[in-house]
C-alpha cells in the first residue's frame, strides 16, 4: 500500500494487491523473470493521482494544497459496513492546511464520473479508460488489499529515486513516448528528461522531507481544522470546524450558534 509517494510536483496514493497472503517467496517465472505481470503482486497498482486524474491546478507550489508550506495527510481507510470487522471497500484522501481541510480533488476525464476516492468502480473505471492492464483487479483489487490488512501493516519512510523510470510515472509524461493528449498519460509537469538518480544525486544531494505528528485512529480523530475570526465554530447540529484560529475564542451565542470572536 503506498499511502503517499509525492514530491512538490505530484502526489500519487496506490493500493498494490496481492494474491497471496502473508510473507511469501516467490521463485521462477513467479517473480516476474519473464514479463512485468507475471507475479504474485499488482506492480502498477490503483492510483489517484490529481494531476492524472485532469485536475492540474489543485497540487502543487502555490495550487489549493500548497506544497511550498506544510501540510497534513490524511487517509482514510473505510469498509462495507462500516466497522473494523468489515472489508475494505474505499480510500479516502483529504489534506488540511492552514488550518483548513481541503477535500480531495475530482476526477475531470471524459468518460469517467466525477471520482475523488479509490474505489472498485474507479479503479475499473479508470483502468478502461486508459486503456491500462488491470492488473489490479487481476490481483484480487480491494478485497486482496484487504486480507493483507487484516495481518496488520508497518509504516515505512523513505526517501528515493527511481533507477528504473526516473520516477516520470509519478511527475512527467509516461511512458515517456505515449501521446501526451490522451487521459492518463500525463501525471506532472516534469519534462520527460528529469528525474535521473544521477542528476539527482549531483544536484539536490541535501533534498530532504520532514515527516511529523503521525497518527492513526479511527476516522476524524487524527486531524483538527480550525475556524478564522468571525465565522460559526459551533452550535446544534453543527458539523464543521469548533477549534478557532489564533487569537480568537469559541463563543457561545446560544444553543445553535457558537462563534470564533
Amino acid at each position: 500500500m503506498d499511502i503517499w509517494e509525492a514530491n512538490s510536483v505530484s502526489a500519487a496514493y496506490t493500493p498494490h494487491p496481492c494474491t497471496v497472503s502473508g510473507l511469501s517467496r516467490c521463485s521462477g517465472t513467479s517473480c516476474g523473470t519473464n514479463g512485468r505481470y507475471d507475479t504474485v503482486c499488482d506492480p502498477d497498482g490503483c492510483d489517484f493521482n490529481s494531476y492524472r486524474m485532469g485536475d492540474t491546478s489543485f497540487y502543487g507550489k502555490g495550487l489549493t494544497v500548497d506544497t511550498s508550506k506544510k501540510f497534513t495527510v490524511v487517509t482514510q481507510f473505510l469498509t462495507n459496513n462500516n466497522s473494523s470487522s468489515g472489508s475494505l471497500s474505499e480510500i479516502r484522501r483529504l489534506y488540511v492546511q492552514d488550518g483548513k481541510v481541503i477535500q480531495n480533488s475530482k476526477v475531470n476525464i471524459p468518460g469517467m464520473a466525477a471520482y475523488d476516492s479509490i474505489t472498485s468502480d474507479f479503479c475499473s473505471a479508470q483502468k478502461t479508460t486508459f486503456g491500462d492492464t488491470n492488473s489490479f483487479g487481476n490481483n484480487g483489487g480491494l478485497a486482496n488489499m484487504s486480507k493483507a490488512f487484516s495481518n496488520g501493516m508497518v509504516l515505512v519512510m523513505s526517501v528515493w529515486d527511481d533507477h528504473a523510470a526516473s520516477m516520470l510515472w509519478l511527475d512527467s509524461t509516461y511512458p515517456t513516448d505515449g501521446d501526451a493528449t490522451k487521459p492518463g498519460i500525463k501525471r506532472g509537469t516534469c519534462a520527460t528528461t528529469s528525474g535521473k538518480p544521477t542528476d539527482v544525486e549531483s544536484a539536490n544531494a541535501n533534498a530532504s522531507v520532514t515527516y511529523s505528528n503521525i497518527k492513526f485512529g479511527d476516522i476524524g480523530s487524527t486531524y483538527t481544522s480550525t475556524a478564522d475570526s468571525f465565522l460559526r465554530s459551533g452550535g446544534i447540529g453543527f458539523t464543521g470546524p469548533t477549534v478557532c484560529a489564533s487569537g480568537s475564542t469559541c463563543t457561545v451565542l446560544n444553543p445553535y450558534y457558537s462563534q470564533c470572536l
